[in-house]
């Protein structure tokens, strides 16, 4: 049986607002998607780009949100690895392999193997943090349409400036991380 590997990682981990999104990944060997990377590093058009074709071309993929809710009841770092081990263990067919982008491992059912700078480094990690980033910037960008006075669309609920400044104008809403202190210390 050749090994399955899945390439794993998260977008939102650091945001005060909305789910944090996990994907997982196994790319084809027989179809090769160019221009992986870090989602970092990408420009937004690059991550549109590739979006569909990870997806069309990789042997399996996954996509999972953990919402507010689950990040304030166990931390985000608890939420960040349910959410790992909920997109793995959604992919069919299963890994033998999951490498991990980070220095912290989800307990799954296969080997896993973390990479620090990993979405750098594995094109299947690369190829899960495209997911993920997109997904989430589009689920931000949804929320915008609900909550305008925040505006997810521009900051995807990440504490910058602006984000701060309106946080502190009208006050947390729906989504946003009551377990983190810029929205806890508002309520």
């Amino acid at each position: 049986m050749r090994e399955l590997t899945a390439g794993v990682d998260e977008a939102g981990r650091g945001p005060l607002a909305g789910p944090v999104v996990v994907a997982a990944v196994i790319l084809n060997p027989l179809y090769v998607v160019t221009g992986l990377n870090d989602s970092k590093k990408l420009s937004a058009k690059q991550r549109e780009t590739l979006y569909p074709e990870i997806r069309d071309k990789a042997l399996a993929w996954s996509i999972v949100e953990v919402g507010v809710e689950e990040i304030d009841e166990i931390n985000i770092l608890q939420a960040t690895l349910l959410g790992m081990r909920r997109a793995v263990e959604r992919l069919t067919p299963l890994p033998t392999l999951a490498l991990v982008d980070g220095n912290q491992a989800p307990r799954l059912a296969c080997e896993v193997r973390t990479i620090v700078h990993g979405d750098s480094l594995e094109p299947a990690i690369s190829a899960a943090s495209i997911l993920a980033k997109v997904y989430r910037d589009h689920l931000m960008s949804a929320w915008h349409q609900r909550y305008p006075c925040y505006g997810f669309d521009r900051h995807k609920g990440y504490p910058t400036a602006e984000h701060l400044r309106l946080l502190r104008e009208n006050g947390p809403c729906a989504i946003h991380r009551q377990s983190f202190s810029p929205v806890r210390n508002l309520l």
